[in-house]
């Protein structure tokens, strides 16, 4: 990569074209009238690279709308300098926090969710004022292309640039001094992001994963929870960060929650879940692993239903298997696809001691129990977010930051929150002229107790 394309970018920033409102508008309406034009196209891509089912395809679309609108309502206030109280001892004066662009942005985009991943943090960091870089994931490469392309035609060079290559190109990519990098994607090519970064002490936001937990307990509706599970884990063929990973289910609801589980996926998918053309397929790399994964399940007789694959289109049938530990071997890792285990629990504390010993968790699951167990969820576990009752639509609240903690992550966006992380808080005190006492000048003639009372 040329540095010059860097620098003309930064420049921008730089010499103060991206600080106007209009300005940061006119980005914001060029990816408006981006996705108007061009919908069918980015349905077809997403189709092309993980056989998406144009509906959830639509929600990639929709997402960035959503924030999109909710980044325009609220660029106004967003801008304002934020005023702070002065202290009586440094009266007379004025304080205030105002948000400036940080410069030229680096935002590496994964393969699952290719456009609406890569496109939605740009939209934080135009509205903040930035200039990006986008590296699209190689491992989606029709829309990689499509961004491309689409990127060329809306925005000018100096605005926003399209880098596409594999992880070798990105590793020269993260050469370069940016301002802030955004990757969104596993947790060891996160490592090696944050590596890079520190060469210039360059800030990161990394957006990751996790194994999600779901707490099924007393109280809870059957019928709804074993629908939203199934369609949580099912969705994009469980290559979702925010899937449940597993099921923590009270033994007494065990039998009728998988009897519910099966109904559903059957419902949703047909009598053979694998042909269905509402099921997307799995990555490469996906695809091995999780096939790995059930043919080892088969030998330990640990599936209670699905397992069927289809080789061909690369596409495998939701699948519950019913675990004795938390310890079982496919526990070891997200397993970031249409695999479900199921481990019984007496109560919720057995849920929780479980959760409390494995890493922290994107996102938190709980269904049923009561107000009180709920706030022992809240209290008792760290997440990047909670959910009681549903799954994953949390992201859909694009005024809740979203992002991970310890291993699932680091910042988050969405909203205000996405314009905060690509900002840099500058504080500001003004002061007069006009009052200027001496006390707080060498030779120190106050006693402590004037003092204490000053800073009271």
């Amino acid at each position: 990569m040329e540095e010059f394309k860097i620098n003309d970018l930064r420049n921008q920033v730089r010499e103060g074209h991206t600080r106007p409102q209009s300005w940061r508008r006119t980005q914001l309406n060029r990816i408006k009238k981006l996705l108007e034009e061009n919908e069918e196209q980015i349905i077809k891509a997403l189709a092309e690279d993980l056989q998406k089912p144009s509906t959830e395809a639509l929600f990639e679309i929709l997402a960035l709308k959503q924030e999109l609108q909710i980044a325009n309502k609220h660029l106004v206030n967003w801008m304002q300098p934020r005023k702070i109280k002065v202290p009586l001892w440094l009266q007379p004066g004025s304080a205030s926090v105002i948000a400036e662009p940080l410069g030229c942005v680096l935002i590496i985009g994964p393969w699952n969710y290719p456009f609406m991943l890569t496109l939605q943090p740009l939209i934080s960091a135009l509205a903040a004022g930035n200039t990006a870089i986008l590296k699209p994931s190689e491992f989606a490469p029709s829309t990689s292309e499509l961004i491309a392309r689409l990127i060329e035609k809306f925005f000018p060079n100096d605005v926003v640039q399209v880098f596409q290559g594999d992880s070798n190109f990105s590793a020269s990519l993260l050469e370069n001094e940016f301002d802030h990098v955004f990757f969104t994607g596993g947790s060891e090519i996160a490592k090696k992001v944050m590596r890079s970064a520190s060469n210039y002490l360059t800030p990161v936001t990394l957006e990751l994963g996790g194994k999600n937990p779901a707490l099924v307990l007393e109280g809870a509706n059957i019928d709804i929870t074993a629908k939203r599970i199934a369609w949580g884990k099912s969705l994009n063929s469980g290559q979702t960060c925010l899937a449940p990973n597993h099921l923590l289910v009270q033994e007494e609801l065990n039998e009728q929650l998988i009897s519910k589980l099966k109904t559903n996926i059957s419902s949703f998918y047909g009598t053979n879940p694998e042909e269905s053309t509402d099921l997307a397929k799995l990555n490469n790399r996906q695809f091995g692993k999780v096939v790995s994964l059930i043919k080892n399940a088969f030998e330990d007789n640990k599936i209670i239903f699905g397992g069927s694959i289809n080789y061909s289109e690369q596409k495998v049938c939701p699948t519950l298997i019913k675990l004795e530990s938390i310890d079982d071997p496919i526990m070891s890792e997200e397993i970031f696809g249409p695999i479900l285990p199921i481990i019984t629990i007496k109560s919720l504390k057995a849920g929780l001691d479980i959760i409390q010993k494995e890493a922290k968790p994107l996102a938190i699951y709980m269904f049923g129990g009561r107000l009180e167990d709920q706030q022992k969820v809240i209290n008792l576990t760290s997440s990047g977010g909670v959910c009681f009752n549903d799954v994953i639509i949390q992201a859909g609240i694009p005024e809740l930051p979203f992002g991970g903690v310890g291993l699932s992550g680091t910042g988050s966006y969405h909203g205000k929150a996405g314009f905060e992380v690509f900002s840099h808080l500058k504080s500001i005190l003004n002061r007069p002229f006009w009052l200027d006492i001496n006390f707080r000048y060498p030779p120190y003639k106050l006693d402590i107790s004037f003092i204490n009372k000053l800073i009271k």
